[in-house]
């Protein structure tokens, strides 16, 4: 094992602590049985979610994300909200060779605008809007098959998008994050983006 004094921890590379300013573009809400959502004005948020949404609770069952559990297993629920950007999706789109990606089609609930590269903000950043919700990021969202499949439900004569999805809009679907303080969001309020300071971790 390496010895882990050996390094000067004063050499460690540190990005320090950051503040961004952005805006709500739009927010939508999944009702039913399908992960697909529907745009609001409003999105009230509890410390279970979104209620109704489809990704709402404390808890969820583990999937191909976690092969480390039984498919079904009880867990926490990390994924309560999905966060994509205008930026990102206008990318991915170019990717794909289609006109547009609405977020609706991939199971957006939040649409922030003003964060450049958000799908690469790190774990543990915070989301203070101004009307009082604080969402703290989990990661990272993974394209999947499903999202890709519901895409090309929308695009006549492109089966492929299904799988190409996955290759295309990696480091570009945007995070997934849960509730820490309740309240409600807006369309058009401000928010503030706390990045904590980061570090390669190394062994």
């Amino acid at each position: 094992m390496k010895d882990p004094f050996a390094t000067n921890r004063e050499e460690i590379s540190e990005i320090p602590a950051q503040k961004i300013r952005g805006t709500v573009a739009g927010l939508f809400k999944a009702e039913g049985r399908s992960f697909i959502t529907q745009a609001v004005d409003e999105l009230a948020l509890t410390f279970d979610g979104i209620p109704g949404d489809f990704h709402a609770g404390p808890t969820r069952k583990s999937g191909g994300r976690e092969p480390w559990y039984p498919r079904g297993t009880e867990m926490r629920n990390e994924r309560q909200v999905s966060i994509l950007a205008p930026d990102e999706l206008r990318l991915v789109a170019r990717r794909l060779d289609i006109d547009e990606l609405k977020p609706q089609w991939i199971g957006g609930n939040l649409l922030l605008d003003g964060i450049e590269n958000l799908t690469r903000l790190p774990p543990r950043t915070l989301l203070f809007f101004d009307g009082g919700v604080t969402i703290k990021i989990d990661g990272d969202n993974a394209p999947c098959r499903a999202s890709g499949r519901s895409i090309a439900s929308q695009v006549e004569g492109r089966d492929d998008i299904e799988t190409e999805f996955s290759k295309q809009a990696r480091n570009l679907r945007g995070l997934v994050g849960w509730v820490e303080k309740e309240g409600t969001i807006k369309t058009g309020e401000g928010f503030e983006a706390r990045i904590p300071p980061q570090w390669l971790y190394e062994v």
